[in-house]
């Protein structure tokens, strides 16, 4: 009789399963055709990713193959993890590995907390014209184009002719050498970075601050709180979720130290400190036309920032914070 009653329970199972499906599809349906404007509005974004991110990610089958652009993906010989295996037997992979690092670093401890030092320093402004010229100012130099910030960098920084050395000769003191000592390159490149996009980091962090409750500041106030309690106490707690995703952010890139730059900004004297994984590919992958190879370079990278990116996720979670996902 159990067995019965057994048998007739998985029946009525397996007619109620199948109807899950036709119920979470129409759900689905409904749930976009009660919202089609907002998908309409998302709709150039969305097919914006899939055809320039997703659809050409399958040309990263080559980083397994021996690729010739005469035979193209499909007919090009399968290496599998041949090119892998170079890449990390390479002599100058370490070096490679500890120059990016060591600027990713950098950037990450000098530059990254700067942002949000000026925002709370712009939103403690009360003068709101003030406040816009010295937020257009800091924002000015993220449209100049990296050319212009090395050609700037060599007339202020020059050994012989520069602006900055002229001034300390002038002072008594001896030249220093900037653009081609290989002891200063690095913080060299952070503060270009710096002074070139600190104003634009601003904006986000902005933007948080200015969605805090203005009764949290009320509040404290009447406790007794000064600005700085105010600052440390309201505005911090209230914007460390911003802060945590970018950070995670940040750490994705963390083997992206800018090609542009330090292409710029390369001589023989640094190149030692100066070969990062986005200048050995431009020069191994498109001047030596070793496409496989290069794009193998790549997929280490995009690895390695991903699981970055998924371990300060879940460590961000571990600390009570929403994480960015």
């Amino acid at each position: 009789m159990q067995m019965q009653k057994d048998a007739v329970l998985n029946d009525n199972k397996k007619m109620i399963e199948p109807s899950k499906k036709p119920n979470k599809a129409k759900k689905l349906i409904t749930d976009i055709y009660r919202e089609k404007y907002l998908y309409l509005l998302a709709l150039p974004g969305i097919l914006y990713f899939i055809i320039f991110k997703y659809a050409p990610m399958y040309g990263i089958i080559i980083a397994f193959q021996d690729y010739s652009i005469f035979k193209g993906v499909m007919d090009s010989a399968w290496v599998g993890f041949d090119h892998f295996q170079r890449l990390f037997s390479e002599e100058d992979f370490y070096q490679m590995l500890r120059n990016t690092l060591a600027i990713s670093a950098l950037n990450i401890c000098l530059f990254f907390p700067l942002p949000i030092i000026l925002s709370l320093l712009l939103n403690e402004l009360r003068n709101q014209i003030y406040k816009r010229t010295i937020q257009s100012l800091v924002y000015l130099p993220h449209f100049l184009s990296w050319v212009i910030i090395a050609s700037l960098s060599v007339i202020l920084l020059g050994k012989s002719d520069g602006i900055v050395n002229f001034v300390l000769n002038e002072l008594g003191f001896k030249s220093f050498d900037f653009l081609t000592n290989p002891n200063a390159f690095w913080l060299l490149i952070t503060g270009q970075a710096i002074w070139k996009e600190v104003g634009w980091g601003t904006i986000i962090f902005l933007a948080a601050i200015a969605g805090v409750n203005t009764d949290l500041y009320e509040a404290a106030r009447i406790d007794g709180a000064n600005r700085l309690r105010q600052t440390w106490h309201v505005t911090l707690p209230a914007i460390r979720n911003v802060i945590f995703i970018l950070l995670i952010l940040k750490l994705g890139d963390v083997l992206e130290a800018g090609f542009e730059q330090i292409f710029l900004m390369y001589n023989g004297a640094v190149a030692d400190v100066a070969e990062v994984f986005d200048t050995y590919v431009y020069r191994v992958g498109l001047q030596q036309g070793q496409f496989s190879y290069s794009t193998a370079v790549g997929i280490f990278k995009s690895a390695v920032g991903l699981v970055l990116v998924v371990i300060a996720n879940r460590l961000t979670k571990k600390f009570g914070e929403e994480g960015l996902y």
